[in-house]
C-alpha cells in the first residue's frame, strides 16, 4: 500500500495484537470446497480511515478493501512461513497500530474489528507513553485534538452567526458558527428540511470566487477542500435537520472576492448556497483547547 504519511512526532503508543493471516502463491491455488483460498484474506476494520501501512516481511501483502477507506486486507504470499513477522498501520485519527503475525492454515478469524480491542480514550485513562501522530494535512495540529474540537462544537450547538444562510424550496442551509484553532478553521453548518420530501446530499463545495464575475469559470474559482468532516450526513429526512462540522486549512479572502459554500441535491434541484466575507473569517471565534480535552 502506498504511504501518504509524511512524518510523525515522538514515539507513539502502539496497540499490539497477535494476528494470523492466510494466503497462497497465486501460481498454485489449492481449492477448498471449490473456493480458492487466496480470495479469503484477513480483513481488519479500523475506527477511522487508513493512511499508512508498513509490512515487516515480503511474506505479507496488504491493500485497502474496495470502496472502504478504513478496511485493509492482509494475506500471505507464501505458504507456511515459519518466522513471526509484523506490520504497522497509521489511521487518519492519529492512532498507531502494530500487529504480530503468524501463518495459519485455518485462522480463527477472517475479519477483525479493532473497536473490540481498544478502549475509548475519552472515558479511560491513556497510557503515559501515548503520544499523538501528526499528519501533514493538519499541520501542527493533532488529529485527536481536531476530532475533539469538532465534537465539542457539534455538542455545544451554539449559533454565533445569524446572518449567513439560504432558504428555498422548503430547505434551509445555515452557517451556525465559525471557529479557529492553531491554523485551522471550523465551519458549523446546519441543513433543515421543512418539507416532507427527503433531501439527498450529492456534494458540498467551498470556493473562493470574484464578487463582480456573474458567470464564473473554473479558472476564476479557487476550490478549498475540507480536511475533515464530523457528522457528515448524506440524507436529511422530511421535517428533520442535520448539523455538520467541517475543518479547513486557514485562509483569508481578498476584498474583491468571497467564499461560496454550495450544497447540491442528488437527482434534484433544491440546491442551496451562501456566501462568507473576509470580515466573517477574521472574526472566527478562537477555540479554548482546555475546554475540549
Amino acid at each position: 500500500m502506498q504511504s501518504r504519511l509524511r512524518e510523525f512526532n515522538g514515539e507513539p503508543y502502539t496497540r499490539r495484537l497477535v494476528s494470523t493471516v492466510r494466503g497462497q502463491v497465486p501460481e498454485n491455488l489449492p481449492l477448498k470446497g471449490g473456493k480458492a483460498l487466496d480470495t479469503e484474506p484477513t480483513h481488519i476494520i479500523f475506527p477511522s480511515a487508513v493512511r499508512y501501512v508498513d509490512l515487516g516481511s515480503p511474506h505479507l501483502i496488504a491493500g485497502k478493501a474496495d470502496g472502504a477507506e478504513n478496511v485493509i486486507r492482509v494475506k500471505a504470499t507464501v505458504r507456511n512461513f515459519r518466522e513471526e513477522t509484523n506490520f504497522s498501520v497509521i489511521t487518519e485519527s492519529g492512532s498507531f497500530y502494530t500487529f504480530n503475525v503468524k501463518y495459519a492454515e485455518e485462522p480463527l478469524l477472517l475479519s477483525v474489528e479493532m473497536k473490540d480491542f481498544i478502549h475509548d480514550g475519552s472515558t479511560v485513562n491513556r497510557p503515559n507513553n501515548a503520544l499523538d501522530i501528526y499528519l501533514q494535512d493538519l499541520g501542527s495540529e493533532s488529529p485527536k485534538l481536531v476530532r475533539l474540537i469538532m465534537e465539542a462544537i457539534h455538542k455545544d450547538n451554539k449559533r454565533n452567526i445569524k446572518h449567513i444562510g439560504s432558504k428555498s424550496f422548503g430547505i434551509q442551509y445555515l452557517l451556525r458558527g465559525l471557529y479557529t484553532h492553531n491554523g485551522l478553521l471550523y465551519f458549523h453548518t446546519q441543513l433543515c428540511n421543512t418539507s416532507h420530501v427527503p433531501f439527498d446530499i450529492d456534494f458540498i463545495t467551498f470556493k473562493i470566487v470574484d464578487k463582480k464575475v456573474m458567470k464564473r469559470t473554473a479558472i476564476q474559482e479557487q476550490v478549498i477542500f475540507p480536511l475533515r468532516a464530523y457528522n457528515y450526513a448524506t440524507v436529511v429526512a422530511g421535517k428533520k435537520d442535520e448539523r455538520t462540522v467541517f475543518t479547513l486549512d486557514k485562509f483569508t479572502i481578498p476584498d474583491d472576492k468571497m467564499l461560496v459554500v454550495e450544497l447540491h441535491e442528488k437527482n434534484g434541484g433544491r440546491h442551496q448556497s451562501f456566501t462568507v466575507e473576509n470580515e466573517d473569517i477574521v472574526r472566527a471565534k478562537v477555540i479554548n483547547e482546555l475546554k475540549v480535552k
